[in-house]
């Protein structure tokens, strides 16, 4: 009995998606005889020892900080140089696996761990003290002179530049950005309300905000951390990351059909990349008039980057800024234009009517000297496109040289060849790997016309835009002399999750693609349609011409208005703030607010869009909230949670998960005054059952497998003890 909680334990930490990919690369046995938590022996055998009798989530930090070391030491023993490297960098990563993983006030499983989860690295005399904690779980070599002085001052010169990059993925992935990737404590989740480690139990159709990853994008990110690792021990970290900007730069180069890499911007968020727009427009000398089409459906932070201002309180290299100030070198006479695209009811304008005050405002500032900076939606957070293209194209054509076009593409909804139409046009093109691709939050891009890009061979970019981007996100070119000399390896792991995501889309035809896009949008619009206690806001399918299997003119961003509580058919929707509030609390687990037969539905994790203002007279604040249930790629992808299920039966569990949500969303309204008072948080994972529950579902892929039984899940274990030789010889 003894042996068997032990490996149900240990069973359970192992399917924690983020343990499992490094866990398949090592033999991991059991043996209570073990005094210390575990010991390594390369190549990649981890030996675990009685201390991992205990609570899972100090199993889950041995395992780890175990993990790491197996995976560093690779198959060679060290010597004893870069055995202490080592043990240092797999302890550091460990100790940062713990503070996201455990409440603050949980006592740390090891002296050491807040000391080595510090942003700053410890002292220099400190070093051998912790070394003798660390050295019994890993082989050190021969019998080197541990008490040398030059020894631990040459880790400690090693350490010091060292200490940002290592860490868990997950937390390197939340850095290059700004306040919105910090983790919550409280709920295991960012401001988005979703994390960089896979939540397979959630449900999710995010992706016209942002996406928790996939396992698939984890692998991806996860993989090249562990490449940037091995060079860190190398003392290599600069050349790693160099190639690793290259690359990223280069298959998205590959995947629009651009020329090259140095067509290729690199932006920690759309909103960066707007500001990368701004200094391209000025480069000419002129002074500039930003045209904002819609500007409360894009990020909100635009209106301020099109100023040419901080958007926020910190820049993605971590410089700490005022928002609202000027960035340096940006001239102060940039004036910004709205062109809205809804009335003061919410509802959308004539298409003919945003194309005349768009016409009007170009006419106006060009008879002023200005160069117009028009930015266009394709598309908004709720699935538009505006102003009309053709007319665009005329109004270029009437004004040559003096009218600059971006077209906002970050929800990325769209096929490479309309960019590269775009791009022939001579239009820059924003896009991300966030929204549609369903990577991580925060990684942007800017696409470059041979127009544009030749404004960098002369002049110089703002000065200030250095605090935001490297020398290696931009094309190497005279006018990028004066950015920043490092890397920002947070937006490069960040991508190449969303790397991951976007081969995955490639490899599907499109007209597959169409198909499954298809079946899945009908059948929610119906679904939406049929609920009493939502209003679906119909938005236009994208304007575009024909191609051949084309799937990006369906309406692929699904918004909807909700019934307020106390209302009936037919009442004011819900207001915005309130809006807001069930947004939050379908991201979390309700159980306790509702009676019995309903638990299981309030305690799915569901996670959409957040809700868009939308004017309504009659509102509170004037504003309600429109949310979005959206497809993404993964949708039509699917994920490695989804093995086993072929495409039918897949898209068919897609369709039931997103009238899951809906459910939800009525069973919210139906017992709102209880949830309201309690006000609970979003969370990463279901809510934690005391360690001697039955219940063993929190790693489970879905907690929806309510039909499994007990032999299933002895089964399940038993061909888990096999594929990762627990126990074995």
């Amino acid at each position: 009995m003894f042996a068997r909680n032990l490996t149900e334990t240990l069973l359970h930490v192992l399917d924690r998606p983020e343990l499992r990919l490094l866990a398949t690369k090592c033999r991991i046995m059991l043996d209570p005889a073990v005094a210390h938590p575990f010991h390594v022996q390369p190549p990649g055998q981890i030996v675990l020892g009685a201390p991992c009798l205990g609570e899972r989530r100090v199993v889950a930090f041995h395992l780890r900080h175990a993990l790491e070391l197996a995976v560093l030491s690779d198959a060679q023993e060290p010597d004893f140089r870069q055995a202490l490297k080592i043990s240092f960098s797999a302890a550091r990563t460990a100790a940062r696996f713990w503070m996201l993983d455990a409440p603050a006030d949980l006592p740390a499983p090891e002296a050491w761990v807040r000391t080595l989860a510090s942003a700053y690295p410890p002292a220099r005399d400190d070093l051998p003290q912790l070394f003798a904690a660390l050295h019994p779980l890993v082989s050190v070599p021969g019998k080197a002179a541990h008490d040398s002085s030059a020894l631990w001052d040459e880790l400690y010169a090693w350490l010091v530049p060292a200490w940002p990059l290592i860490g868990p993925v997950e937390a390197l992935m939340a850095e290059g950005g700004d306040a919105r990737l910090n983790i919550d404590v409280r709920t295991g989740l960012n401001h988005y309300g979703c994390s960089h480690r896979p939540r397979p139990w959630a449900v999710t159709f995010a992706s016209s905000t942002a996406s928790s990853l996939s396992e698939r994008g984890f692998t991806g990110g996860e993989l090249a951390r562990v490449n940037l690792a091995r060079a860190v021990l190398e003392g290599k970290a600069p050349e790693a990351l160099h190639a690793l900007a290259l690359d990223v730069r280069h298959f998205l180069a590959g995947w629009f059909g651009l020329p090259g890499q140095d067509h290729v911007v690199l932006a920690s968020s759309g909103t960066d990349a707007a500001l990368a727009v701004l200094a391209l427009s000025t480069l000419p000398g002129q002074p500039v008039t930003t045209v904002l089409t819609a500007p409360e459906e894009t990020g909100s932070g635009v209106p301020l980057a099109s100023h040419g201002r901080h958007f926020a309180q910190e820049t993605a290299l971590g410089a700490s800024v005022c928002k609202g100030d000027l960035v340096a070198g940006f001239p102060n006479d940039t004036v910004c234009v709205d062109l809205p695209l809804r009335d003061a009811e919410g509802q959308l304008r004539p298409e003919g009517e945003v194309t005349a005050a768009c016409r009007k405002d170009i006419q106006n500032q060009v008879a002023k000297g200005r160069r117009v900076l028009l930015h266009v939606l394709d598309l908004s957070k709720t699935g538009l496109l505006a102003p009309n293209l053709k007319a665009l194209e005329a109004l270029c054509d009437q004004y040559p040289g003096q009218l600059d076009v971006v077209v906002d593409a970050c929800q990325a909804r769209l096929m490479p060849e309309r960019v590269q139409a775009y791009l022939a046009r001579g239009w820059a093109v924003m896009v991300t790997g966030s929204k549609f691709f369903t990577g991580p939050p925060f990684c942007g891009a800017l696409l470059l016309p041979d127009c544009w890009k030749a404004r960098l061979d002369q002049g110089m970019l703002p000065e200030g835009l250095a605090a935001y981007a490297n020398q290696c996100e931009w094309p190497a070119s005279p006018a990028c002399r004066g950015l920043a000399s490092g890397f920002n390896h947070g937006l490069l792991l960040r991508w190449r999750a969303a790397q991951a995501e976007m081969a995955a889309l490639g490899a599907i035809l499109s007209a597959v693609v169409a198909e499954r896009l298809q079946g899945f949008l009908g059948a929610v619009t119906q679904g939406i349609e049929a609920n009493a206690d939502l209003a679906f806001l119909p938005q236009p399918a994208p304007q575009r011409d024909a191609l051949s299997d084309d799937w990006d003119r369906q309406q692929t961003i699904l918004s909807f208005l909700v019934r307020a509580p106390e209302g009936t058919e037919g009442a004011i929707p819900l207001d915005l703030e309130r809006c807001r509030k069930l947004y939050q609390w379908l991201n979390a687990d309700l159980s306790s607010y509702v009676p019995q037969e309903k638990k299981v539905l309030a305690a799915l994790l569901c996670h959409i869009g957040q809700p868009v203002p939308i004017p309504h007279a009659q509102a509170a604040g004037g504003l309600v909230g429109a949310l979005r249930l959206s497809a993404g790629a993964r949708l039509v992808s699917g994920e490695p949670s989804h093995e086993g299920l072929d495409a039918t039966a897949r898209m068919t569990r897609e369709i039931q998960d997103a009238l899951r949500v809906l459910e939800k969303i009525s069973l919210i309204l139906t017992y709102w005054d209880a949830i309201a008072q309690a006000d609970p948080l979003p969370s990463y994972a279901p809510r934690w059952e005391p360690e001697d529950t039955a219940d063993e579902s929190h790693w489970s892929e879905r907690s929806g497998k309510e039909g499994v039984t007990d032999e299933q899940k002895a089964d399940a274990m038993r061909r888990s003890i096999s594929a990762l030789a627990l126990g074995g010889p």
